[in-house]
């Protein structure tokens, strides 16, 4: 099970961050994946990291603004989100996948999902 949080209401320029906790006893075996979706608009890949945390993977449009994380003793992937554009506003969901070794930008590339949590930027 995955819950993501820390979604809001900031102004542009400000800074999020977005933390999803992954229940049970397995996480490190877990490629990790953040996506977003717009009302209307298909769903995006935002960032990624690997099982050990060394790699990560990031999507055009936050590439340079955002950070992705991994805690792997907490069971905690957080995604920071700096210089926040309106253009950020959306549904912000983790995404995980078993034992990949590959870092997917696609949504087929993640198994299992959590809820959303909002992210809404105002200019």
């Amino acid at each position: 099970q995955l819950q993501a949080s820390g979604g809001g209401s900031v102004k542009a320029g400000e800074s999020l961050r977005l933390s999803c906790v992954v229940s049970g006893n397995t996480f490190s075996n877990f490629a990790m994946g953040w996506f977003r979706q717009a009302p209307g608009k298909e769903r995006e890949f935002v960032a990624a990291i690997s099982r050990n945390g060394r790699v990560t993977k990031y999507g055009e449009s936050v590439e340079g603004r955002s950070a992705i994380s991994r805690d792997n003793a907490k069971n905690t992937v957080a995604l920071q989100m700096n210089v926040l554009k309106p253009e950020d506003t959306a549904a912000y969901y983790c995404a995980a996948v078993f034992r990949s070794s590959i870092l997917s930008a696609v949504r087929d590339g993640y198994r299992y999902w959590g809820p959303g949590t909002q992210v809404t930027v105002s200019s």
